[in-house]
């Protein structure tokens, strides 16, 4: 069975990455600082709705993510 391309989008730029690739390879691709930086948590990846998604996620054609600051949370007694 050939190796079975998809094009996906990062931050509005397409990448072409084999079927099933985990997202953040997805960002690698393009952008190695950007998926260092979610692996080290400063960072979070998202789908086009601004929904956090996990970064194995398997990317599918078409897909968008985006690349977005990671907040902290508020502590509980934070307002």
């Amino acid at each position: 069975m050939p190796n079975v391309e998809v094009r996906v989008f990062v931050n509005e730029r397409g990448v072409s990455v084999p079927a099933g690739t985990a997202a953040l390879d997805a960002v690698r691709a393009l952008f190695p600082e950007d998926a260092d930086g979610i692996v080290g948590g400063q960072l979070r990846l998202t789908d086009s709705r601004g929904l956090p998604i996990a970064a194995d996620t398997p990317v599918v054609g078409g897909a968008i993510f985006r690349v977005v600051t990671a907040r902290e949370r508020l502590s509980d007694g934070a307002a």
